[in-house]
């Protein structure tokens, strides 16, 4: 499992940038996010959910600042999870899912700094380059906003198996219902 978040983390590669470029846009402008919503990348068959039978596509688990995309579940918006505890489960789900990614790239670049250096080298290069005029202004089209199709589709299915008795844990419902916000 991948993770993308507002710094635009994912796996071992970090593409966040600096500036007032929206993470959505860097996302969609970075190479693995190109080959992502192009279905370029190598994912592995779809394959059924423990105790189900419909193949679901394999995700990377990103936050709010990213499209929804085959390969791609983002949260359910906070206008979506008034009276739905489903919604609020997935979100919980997807949220931890993200943590323990992200949890697991701190820790290995900690324990390997090779990752944070050729990282910064590589981002230090890269915009040491570029001049202030070529990114005052970016192409936002296909940038966010797009119908995502089955991406939906997907979703609920996700959703409604950690709901159901094959995909749920018994501590889920007991943190919705302590209120706390995931998304």
């Amino acid at each position: 499992m991948a993770v993308v978040d507002a710094e635009c983390k994912f796996t071992m590669i970090d593409v966040g940038v600096y500036g007032k470029n929206s993470d959505g846009s860097i996302f969609a402008n970075c190479n693995f996010g190109k080959r992502l919503k192009e279905g370029q990348l190598d994912f592995p068959e779809d394959a059924p959910l423990p105790g189900t039978e419909e193949p679901m596509p394999h995700v990377i688990v990103g936050d709010e600042a990213f499209p929804l995309q085959r390969n791609l579940m983002r949260p359910y918006p906070g206008n979506e999870l008034i009276n739905n505890e489903d919604k609020k489960i997935f979100n919980l789900r997807l949220s931890r899912a993200r943590n323990t990614s992200e949890d697991a790239f701190v820790i290995l670049s900690k324990r390997f700094r090779v990752y944070q250096r050729r990282l910064e080298e590589y981002w230090k290069m890269k915009f040491a380059s570029s001049s202030p005029q070529n990114n005052a202004l970016q192409n936002l089209m296909h940038v966010g906003g797009a119908f995502a199709g089955s991406s939906y589709s997907t979703r609920e299915k996700f959703k409604n198996y950690f709901s159901s008795p094959d995909g749920s844990v018994e501590w889920q419902v007991r943190a919705v219902q302590r209120g706390r916000q995931y998304n």
